[in-house]
């Protein structure tokens, strides 16, 4: 089988997995990458390159960022690598009729779910946030309508109850690199299966934004302790304590006070008669910090970080700063 000639569509981490599985395949050759415009990035807003923009110019392959997708320069130049096939990762943009019309094979996207489940640009931090127990890859054709294409091919891992966003981005990232190479020869020989999805099953994964992070103290534990890890690396879980806003960073979630102070090792018996309220620090063993949390459940704070301050583990926390039982954490800066 020739090697089929492909145009790479991708930005972030994510997509690096597999533009580096795709240049390693004796079944595809990357003729061409494009990535979205240098940004400011990091905490000083220095503009610079995506992360795939840095691995295709050190690869020595051609890079285009185009602004406006559909003008006809950029079209022109990426016609000009005469692609056999688009493969998107993680691009960050819907495609135009008139790219998705220039590969002769047409366009197959990475994308990290099990579609129609978490159809979007956030499905990682969206299945972990709602207590998925498993997600995956599925490589699907790109048409204009998002993340509505045919399926082509899916795989499964199940989500670690303590799994956060950053490793399971990256596995999925693995996995789909994985599986991307995998269907290229059926695609090359007209042999891929494609199937639809089911429309009455779709359910859709917003982009994150910071407010997402922002706790609900009136949820249960678990729901509490699932956005804390969906979130990291970005943009955390928060939450405020009297004038001040706390970053927490790790969190257990406990079915009752009791089921708490055992958990924490604290021998004897914790105070009878208290019920959990939500948003509440409640009394636990020295140097663990317990807060209510919806339905009587609780949440032990493991590591947390004042704004401005280092990421401390709750006793090195309590230490500097003791909290008294009955302390109420807020979903607002107090006015």
């Amino acid at each position: 089988m020739t090697a089929l000639r492909v145009l790479f569509f991708g930005t972030p981490a994510f997509a690096l997995p597999t533009l580096e599985a795709l240049m390693a395949s004796p079944d595809a050759t990357v003729v061409g990458v494009v990535t979205q415009p240098d940004r400011p990035r990091g905490r000083g807003q220095q503009v610079s390159a995506s992360p795939v923009k840095a691995r295709a110019e050190s690869a020595g392959l051609p890079v285009l960022q185009p602004t406006r997708l559909a003008s006809e320069d950029f079209l022109e130049a990426a016609r000009a690598f005469e692609p056999d096939l688009g493969v998107v990762a993680a691009y960050g943009r819907l495609l135009p009729e008139s790219v998705l019309a220039l590969p002769r094979l047409g366009l197959i996207n990475v994308h990290a779910s099990l579609l129609p489940r978490w159809r979007g640009a956030s499905p990682i931090e969206r299945a972990i946030m709602d207590g998925d127990v498993e997600t995956g890859v599925t490589i699907m054709r790109v048409v204009k309508a998002l993340d509505a294409g045919a399926m082509i091919a899916v795989a499964r891992t199940p989500i670690d109850p303590d799994e956060t966003g950053e490793t399971l981005e990256a596995r999925l990232s693995s996995i789909g690199a994985s599986l991307l190479v995998s269907t290229l020869p059926a695609l090359a020989s007209g042999r891929s299966r494609e199937v639809p999805q089911d429309e009455g099953l779709v359910t859709l994964a917003p982009r994150i934004v910071k407010t997402d992070g922002l706790i609900d103290w009136a949820e249960p534990a678990q729901a509490i302790h699932d956005t804390v890890r969906a979130l990291v690396p970005w943009p955390r879980a928060h939450t405020y304590l009297d004038a001040g806003r706390l970053v927490v960073h790790e969190t257990r979630p406990h079915a009752s006070l009791a089921a708490a102070w055992v958990a924490a090792g604290g021998g004897g018996r914790e105070p009878a008669g208290l019920v959990a309220q939500p948003g509440v620090v409640t009394p636990a063993p020295k140097g663990t910090l317990f807060v209510g949390a919806g339905g009587g459940t609780v949440i032990e704070i493991v590591r947390l970080q004042e704004d401005g301050r280092r990421v401390l583990d709750a006793r090195s926390f309590l230490a500097g700063r003791p909290l008294a039982v009955g302390s109420a954490f807020t979903a607002q800066a107090p006015a």
